[in-house]
C-alpha cells in the first residue's frame, strides 16, 4: 500500500520536481549528492552515502560547514531508530572566569574564544563503526578528489562566501585558506583546497583518529595555544559523540522524532503539540488563518525553549519531559488568539549557516544528518597546513550563572542544528531536515503541516513560501508570499517584513519520503531550490 496521500499536481513556482528512486541522496550541494550516490552504486548503504556526502560538502560548501564542524544524525537501520549527538563540548579550561580574563566577561562571536571541540569527524567515525558497510577510506575518496582537483564555486555559495570576507579576513588562517586571490572566488571559478585534501587522506587512513589523536589534532592544539584558544590535545583526545535516542510526539497519525537537548528540535515537537489543539486542516493551506496559528504556536514554543533548553545534564529545574507535558502545551495553546498576534516574549539565537543531507537505500536504511560550523565560516579560524575551518558554537553559551546554558568545562552549548525523522505506525516514513539557524524547527513545522494536514508532496511543501518568527511580534516572510495573506497577518498585529534572502532567512530543506512497505516502490525525494543542491538516485 502506497503511504503517500499527496496531490502530485500541487506546486509552487520553482524549477524542481519530485525525484523517485529506490536508492536516493538529497543534499544542498550537487557534488556532495553525487559523492553519496557513488557509494550507493558501489553497493554501500545509506550511512556510507551520508558519510561520503558529508565529507564532500565540507569542501564544496565551506561557508556553512567544514572539517571543524559539529553534527547530529538520526538513523533508521531497518528495525530501530537511533539518535547521535556529535556536538562539541567546551574545553576543560572554559568557565566564566576564563572569559573574564580573556574576553572581558563576554563570549566572542568569532575567533578562538568561540570554538568548542569539533564533532563532525567523530560523527562520521561513530556512524561508520555502527552501521557502515564499505571501508571508511573509500567513503572519503570523493571529498579528497574534490579538494585536490578543485571545483567550480556555485552561485548561492559564492554569494554567501563574498558576504563573509570583510568580517573574517583578519581571523587567523582565513585569508590564506579562503581568499586565494585576495578575494572570494567568483561564480564558476575553480577553488582548490590542498591542505584539506591531505588532512582528509590522514582521516581516511586512520578511520578518523588522526583528527583527535594524530597530526591534525596536534596542529589544532598548537594553533589554539598560539592564538589565545583553550583547546588542548587532551580535550580532543577525550571527546566522544553520544548515542542519545530521540524525543518524539504524535501528530495526526504520524510521529515526529527529534534529537534531545542540547538542540532546539524540541521546539518543533512543542509547536506541533500546541497546534493539535486547533482544527488546522479545516483552514485553507495558504490562508492567513492557517499561517497565523502556526506562527503563534512557534512563538509560544520558542518562549519556553530559549528560557530552559541547554545540555540535557544541566536541565535540572525544567526537563525535556516537562516542556512536552500535555498540560503545559494546552496552557500555551490557550494563550493563542485567532484574531490577534501575541507577544510571547521569546529571544532568538543568532542566525547561522548549516548543511543538511539525507540518504535512503533499497534495503530500508534511512539517515537524517546535519552538519554545521554555525555562522558563515564559523569562527573564521582556519588551522594552517591542515585546512580545518573551525565552528563557533561556543557563542551559543551564555555567561549568566542562573541560566542552564551557562558555559562550563565539558558542557555542550545550546545548538540550533537539528535532523528530523517521521514515523507512521512504528515504521519509517520520512527522513528530512530544514537547515538555517532558528529557522530549523520553524521549517520542520511548516513543511510537515503541509504534507500531513494538507497532502502536499515533499517538493511542493519545500517550495511553498515560508515565514520566520523573530523577536516579539516580528515575522519575516518570503517576498513570494501572497500580498493579501501578508496584509491579513499584519492586520492581526504581526510586524511583517518581506525578505529576499532564502539562504539564511528561510532555510533550505531536503526530504526523502518512503512510498510504501514494499522496498521495490522506493522513495520520493525533494531538494530545496533555495540552495545549489539536488536529489539524485537510481
Amino acid at each position: 500500500m502506497i503511504h503517500a496521500p499527496f496531490n502530485w499536481h500541487h506546486h509552487y513556482p520553482a524549477a524542481r520536481t519530485p525525484q523517485f528512486a529506490r536508492n536516493i541522496v538529497a543534499t544542498s550541494q550537487s557534488l556532495a549528492a553525487q559523492a553519496g550516490l557513488r557509494m550507493l552504486m558501489r553497493g554501500g548503504n545509506a550511512v556510507d552515502a551520508v558519510i561520503a556526502a558529508a565529507a564532500a560538502i565540507t569542501i564544496a560548501e565551506p561557508v556553512s560547514n567544514g572539517l571543524g564542524s559539529d553534527a547530529f544524525a538520526i538513523v533508521w537501520d531497518g528495525s530501530d531508530l537511533h539518535g547521535l549527538n556529535a556536538s562539541g563540548t567546551a574545553p576543560a579550561a572554559w568557565d566564566r572566569a576564563w572569559f573574564d580574563r580573556h574576553h572581558g566577561g563576554a563570549i566572542p562571536m568569532r575567533g578562538w574564544g568561540s570554538v568548542t571541540i569539533p564533532g563532525a569527524v567523530g560523527a562520521w567515525q561513530a556512524l561508520h563503526q555502527k552501521f557502515g558497510s564499505l571501508p571508511f577510506a573509500d567513503l572519503l575518496e570523493p571529498a579528497i578528489d574534490i579538494a585536490r582537483r578543485g571545483y567550480n564555486v556555485t552561485p548561492v555559495v559564492q554569494r554567501k562566501w563574498a558576504a563573509q570576507i570583510d568580517k573574517l579576513r583578519s581571523q587567523p588562517g582565513f585569508e590564506q585558506a579562503f581568499m586565494p586571490h585576495g578575494r572570494a572566488p567568483a561564480i564558476g571559478e575553480r577553488f582548490v583546497f590542498e591542505d584539506a585534501a591531505r588532512t582528509l587522506e590522514r582521516i581516511a587512513a586512520t578511520g578518523g583518529r588522526d583528527f583527535y589523536e594524530g597530526e591534525t589534532a596536534e596542529a589544532i592544539a598548537r594553533h589554539a595555544r598560539e592564538h589565545g584558544g583553550a583547546i588542548t590535545r587532551a580535550d580532543l583526545r577525550d571527546w566522544r559523540p553520544e548515542w542519545v535516542g530521540t524525543l518524539s510526539r504524535l501528530y495526526h497519525g504520524y510521529t515526529l522524532h527529534e534529537i534531545p537537548p542540547n538542540g532546539q528540535g524540541i521546539a518543533a515537537l512543542m509547536a506541533l503539540g500546541i497546534l493539535s489543539h486547533f482544527d488546522l486542516k479545516s483552514l485553507p493551506v495558504d490562508s492567513a488563518d492557517s499561517r497565523h496559528l502556526q506562527i503563534e504556536a512557534m512563538k509560544a514554543a520558542f518562549s519556553e525553549v530559549y528560557r530552559h533548553v541547554a545540555d540535557a545534564r544541566a536541565m535540572t529545574r525544567v526537563t525535556p519531559s516537562d516542556l512536552l507535558d500535555d498540560g503545559r502545551l494546552a496552557a500555551l495553546a490557550a494563550r493563542i488568539r485567532t484574531d490577534r498576534a501575541t507577544d510571547f516574549e521569546h529571544a532568538l539565537p543568532p542566525a547561522g549557516g548549516t548543511i543538511y543531507l539525507t540518504a535512503a537505500d533499497e534495503r530500508g536504511m534511512m539517515v537524517s544528518f546535519i552538519q554545521s560550523n554555525y555562522m558563515g565560516f564559523g569562527s573564521g579560524v582556519v588551522v594552517p597546513g591542515v585546512g580545518v575551518s573551525l565552528q563557533n558554537r561556543g557563542y551559543g553559551f551564555t555567561v549568566d550563572p542562573h541560566h542552564p546554558n551557562c558555559v562550563a568545562p565539558g558542557k555542550r552549548p545550546f545548538h540550533t542544528i537539528i535532523p528530523a525523522f517521521l514515523m507512521r505506525d512504528n515504521q519509517p516514513q520520512m527522513s528530512f531536515g530544514v537547515m538555517g539557524g532558528n529557522m530549523q524547527p520553524q521549517g520542520h513545522l511548516q513543511t510537515l503541516v503541509r504534507m500531513v494536514d494538507y497532502g502536499q508532496h515533499p517538493q511542493a511543501a519545500c517550495d511553498a513560501p515560508r515565514w520566520k518568527v523573530n523577536r516579539g511580534l516580528a515575522v519575516d516572510v518570503e517576498d513570494t508570499m501572497e500580498p493579501a495573506v501578508v496584509e491579513s497577518l499584519a492586520a492581526r498585529g504581526h510586524a511583517i517584513a518581506r525578505i529576499d534572502d532564502p539562504y539564511m532567512d528561510f532555510g533550505a530543506g531536503q526530504f526523502i519520503w518512503k512510498l510504501s512497505d514494499n522496498p521495490d516502490d522506493g522513495y520520493v525525494a525533494a531538494s530545496d531550490s533555495r540552495r545549489d543542491g539536488a536529489a539524485v538516485g537510481f
